[in-house]
């Protein structure tokens, strides 16, 4: 197969994304796949420019990543988080000791005047990952969750504050002034994507920072490949995170539909397939009205061969 002629392009954020990704990894070519990744997250903490959802792509793809919690490193060590906290250092999110050479190495790059592009790429290429990592733009993006009583910068929600608040809304600061990865717009421009991929992850604070980069989603609808999207909830639930816990509070039904819907609304046009899960097949006909196909496989990612199992069918249905 000519992977320079057949790129599929996946757009993902963390853990729930990085399984997809992993498993259309190993069953494309070597090189085949592009995964345009959410910085919404990324922060500035312990002097570090950290980027959580990028490294879990990077330690996942590399076959590194803590296989039971989906992200950080395998056989990680905490000795520099004990002897900051001795010290009464900030220890809330916690770095381990090798996790921290890659913040320690993507900030000295960064330093030096590489752009997080450059940095992302040859970070991948020392892991040696054959498929490419894009971050969505090289310009800060920060999300904020709005709560019913503050404003919080991402990471203390999700982290120092464990996604207890209830949320009213996000904003991402920065996005306006952001422009899509060059890279990533000049593949699509090429014409050697075949697929557009969008990854089981949080709708509202990793895929959408993602598609409100300025003419990201319009050029993702309007190039001539399927757009095919694999529902996060299954069943009611988030299999990974707090999207359930936002749609609720959000007054989204916490279905596949709801799912469906926000997407529907907010990018019109945007999907030609949805994906559910066996599970939520009585919401075929429902999500069928929003005016966009659905497709209904098994999309439980437990095994290696469930997230080859799943990215094949969804290959299948792009025809590649």
């Amino acid at each position: 197969m000519d992977s320079a002629a057949n790129s599929v392009l996946a757009l993902s954020g963390g853990v729930g994304g990085a399984k997809l990704a992993l498993g259309l990894a190993d069953v494309l070519a070597p090189g085949q796949l592009h995964v345009m990744v959410n910085t919404g997250d990324d922060f500035q903490h312990l002097g570090l420019h950290i980027c959580p959802d990028i490294d879990t792509l990077l330690y996942t793809l590399s076959g590194n990543a803590n296989a039971a919690q989906g992200w950080g490193l395998e056989g990680e060590s905490w000795h520099v988080m004990d002897a900051l906290a001795r010290l009464g250092g900030d220890t809330w999110f916690r770095l381990g000791d090798q996790d921290l050479a890659t913040h320690l190495r993507r900030t000295a790059l960064l330093a030096q005047g590489d752009n997080l592009l450059q940095v992302t790429d040859l970070l991948a290429r020392q892991l040696g990952i054959a498929s490419h990592i894009h971050p969505m733009c090289d310009s800060a993006v920060r999300t904020t969750v709005h709560c019913e009583d503050r404003d919080l910068p991402f990471q203390h929600y999700f982290v120092k504050e464990q996604c207890a608040p209830a949320v009213t809304g996000f904003s991402f600061a920065g996005i306006a002034d952001a422009c899509p990865n060059e890279r990533v717009m000049a593949l699509l421009d090429s014409g050697a994507v075949s697929a557009v991929i969008v990854c089981p992850s949080n709708p509202f604070v990793s895929i959408d920072p993602i598609l409100q980069v300025p003419g990201l989603w319009q050029a993702l609808r309007d190039a001539p490949v399927p757009v095919i999207l694999v529902s996060p909830i299954v069943a009611g639930l988030a299999l990974k995170g707090p999207a359930a816990k936002m749609m609720a509070e959000l007054a989204v039904p916490v279905t596949a539909r709801g799912v469906a819907q926000h997407y529907c609304e907010q990018y019109p046009g945007l999907l030609d397939c949805f994906v559910i899960d066996d599970s939520d097949a009585t919401l075929a006909s429902d999500i069928a009205a929003l005016g966009v196909e659905v497709a209904v496989t098994p999309t439980i990612m437990k095994s290696r061969e469930d997230k080859q199992q799943l990215a094949r069918s969804v290959l299948a249905l792009a025809g590649v």
